[in-house]
């Protein structure tokens, strides 16, 4: 049976996502395996893309720092809600902002399936009550929260 896309936010201002973002939880890619302190900075362009700076620590919190650098590009017509990221060319991945908070302190990506998605917070912490509202709207847009697995970041 397959599922509806999930929805998404309304609108990203683009200038107020960009920065740093600390990975909360996700569904467990292979790109990331062993991967603790996950962060991702988003830094605009002035040529209609948004540079992306994936970092993370290997085996440990204090493991090797490993790193990879893409573009995201905003599909026309969908208020930047909808990119697509190209880490290797000429591949391109869905990124869908799905939810996010009003000032910008957290958002979740997903893309058109339900076999992907983020959790991102601007802090390496995310308050009991935020996740609880954040997990609640997931299980509402029909994901599976037992496929979560937490971030360490220290």
């Amino acid at each position: 049976m397959s599922q509806n896309p999930p929805t998404v936010t309304d609108a990203v201002d683009l200038q107020k996502y960009a920065g740093r973002w600390y990975e909360i939880a996700s569904y467990p890619m292979s790109f990331q395996k062993d991967c603790y302190c996950v962060t991702a900075d988003y830094t605009l362009t002035d040529k209609g893309y948004v540079k992306v700076y994936n970092s993370c620590r290997k085996g440990s919190v204090n493991g090797k720092p490993k790193s990879i650098t893409g573009k995201a590009f905003p599909v026309k017509g969908t208020n930047n809600v909808k990119l697509k990221v190209q880490f290797f060319w000429p591949f391109k991945a869905d990124y869908w902002v799905i939810d996010k908070a009003e000032d910008y302190s957290w958002a979740v990506v997903s893309g058109p399936s339900h076999k992907y998605l983020w959790i991102l917070s601007r802090t390496p912490d995310m308050p009991k009550k935020t996740w609880e509202y954040i997990t609640g709207r997931l299980v509402k847009n029909g994901f599976d929260l037992a496929k979560l697995k937490m971030m360490v970041h220290k």
